[in-house]
């Protein structure tokens, strides 16, 4: 069939983004018409998305054109641009080769004055393709850099849901008393000792507000409370007024991973097998099966071997040792009490922590080298346009680069070491300003804040700290 006779289909598209753009749907119909006018060519239908991405193909009007071209009957596509048909690289290779092209119908753009019925178009096709996927990297890249923009300027990412507590108006968090009062108590009683599950009943009678022990949970965890805004695992200092200080969080934190997970965990359980009352419960594990140790009878047992709780038993041949309540409450004291009284405890804190995490970072080395690669792409960008260098060989080095760059943002986006020391050193503190006159819900906590877990094997215990 000669070109002059061919019958061809039209497709446009705008995004969500479409004011940033400088062509419309009418403009872009326009020109399709008048290329298709010009060319001779018989323009069957114009499929039209509206305020639809080009980062995925899930559009009605691209969905329906496909469908027509696998009937048949469709010589070729006409776009204006070639980032109209699609911004990712493999989803624009993919609609051109295994649908298009597969069904008899060539690919023709008027912007980069290419179809793929000649060897040359086809292989532009690889080319900006490759481009268009990396200026939807560099768009999506400017709208994460304005949100940590915003967010470093305090302010609240907002949303249909705002944190309980507070009232999202005019892009501000706005205190909401009748729920800021609830957000309050909770962090009380939390401090005082209350379970998760008792303080989830609690308010769940006394409010109309409905809570769950997981609600709760994120309460204490969140740092919007202490008038934070965490985007990326990073908190900024938020313009919105706190709930509670910042004393109170930390108090709260130091209890909470130990505590309240461990009281959510209860709330799915068929039992309470780990049941509150003893300085231990919850913390003791058999190193021999795995399952964990329960209070019975005046003594530590191993689910397996106690045989208490079938759901617990890990190995019903396990005949770890049991222990007496009173002398391993005793031991793990000591070896607490051993602990915190060393001369050198910050360093030899500092070591653990960096024994069981990954070594300090290097991160203003890690964002020179970001910053290098960031400038290679660019220089690579511009030998394409001037046409110094094949494209097959810029395009291999700017995805090897950008691996790298990859691992690199990986590595800077791990959290520090300090903030895990200066948690477990505050824990330290409170454990010896509280633990003497606390009773036996607090004493547990404080040990708690210490101590992520008890390893037993017959006669021996290792402690593993919370590091």
């Amino acid at each position: 069939m000669s070109k002059e006779a061919m019958v061809v289909v039209g497709y446009a598209r705008v995004s969500t983004e479409n004011q940033l753009e400088n062509y419309s749907i009418e403009e872009q119909t326009d020109r399709l018409k008048a290329y298709c006018a010009a060319k001779g060519w018989s323009l069957r239908k114009l499929y039209v998305d509206g305020g639809f991405s080009g980062g995925n193909t899930n559009r009605p009007a691209l969905q329906q054109m496909l469908t027509a071209i696998r009937q048949g009957g469709v010589d070729a596509v006409v776009v204006y641009k070639l980032d109209r048909l699609s911004r990712s690289q493999k989803d624009t290779l993919t609609l051109i080769e295994d649908e298009l092209i597969a069904h008899g119908a060539d690919f023709v753009s008027i912007n980069e004055n290419f179809d793929t019925s000649t060897p040359f178009g086809r292989a532009m096709i690889g080319i900006l393709s490759v481009f268009a996927q990396l200026e939807k990297d560099q768009i999506t890249e400017r709208f994460t850099m304005g949100r940590i923009g915003r967010s470093k300027a305090g302010y609240y990412h907002g949303g249909s849901h705002p944190p309980t507590g507070y009232d999202y108006k005019d892009g501000l968090l706005v205190v909401n008393e009748y729920e800021a009062m609830q957000i309050r108590e909770i962090f009380s009683r939390f401090i005082s000792g209350k379970s998760i599950n008792s303080i989830s009943r609690y308010l769940s009678g006394r409010y109309t507000t409905k809570w769950t022990p997981a609600k709760v949970l994120a309460v204490l965890k969140n740092t919007v409370y202490i008038g934070k805004v965490h985007f990326r695992k990073v908190d900024y200092d938020g313009v919105h007024q706190p709930l509670v200080t910042v004393e109170e969080f930390n108090t709260a934190a130091h209890l909470l991973e130990s505590t309240s997970e461990r009281e959510l965990k209860k709330t799915n359980a068929q039992r309470n097998p780990f049941r509150a009352g003893y300085l231990l419960s919850g913390l003791l594990y058999c190193s021999r099966c795995g399952a964990r140790y329960s209070a019975n009878h005046g003594y530590y047992k191993c689910y397996s071997r106690a045989k208490s709780s079938q759901q617990f038993i890990r190995d019903p041949n396990c005949k770890n040792d049991n222990w007496e309540i009173g002398r391993l409450d005793q031991l793990v004291q000591q070896e607490i009490c051993t602990m915190i009284s060393q001369p050198d405890l910050l360093k030899i804190v500092s070591k653990a922590a960096a024994d069981r995490h990954e070594v300090k970072i290097d991160r203003p080395a890690l964002q020179k080298r970001i910053s290098e690669i960031d400038g290679q792409i660019a220089k690579l960008i511009d030998l394409y346009q001037v046409g110094s260098i094949p494209m097959d060989t810029i395009t291999q080095r700017i995805s090897s680069i950008t691996t790298e760059r990859n691992q690199l943002q990986e590595q800077l986006n791990t959290p520090d070491l300090a903030p895990a020391v200066d948690r477990f050193m505050q824990a330290i503190e409170d454990y010896k300003d509280g633990y003497d006159t606390g009773d036996i819900d607090n004493q547990r906590m404080f040990t708690a804040s210490l101590v992520e877990r008890i390893l037993i094997d017959g006669q021996s215990i290792d402690i593993r700290w919370r590091l």
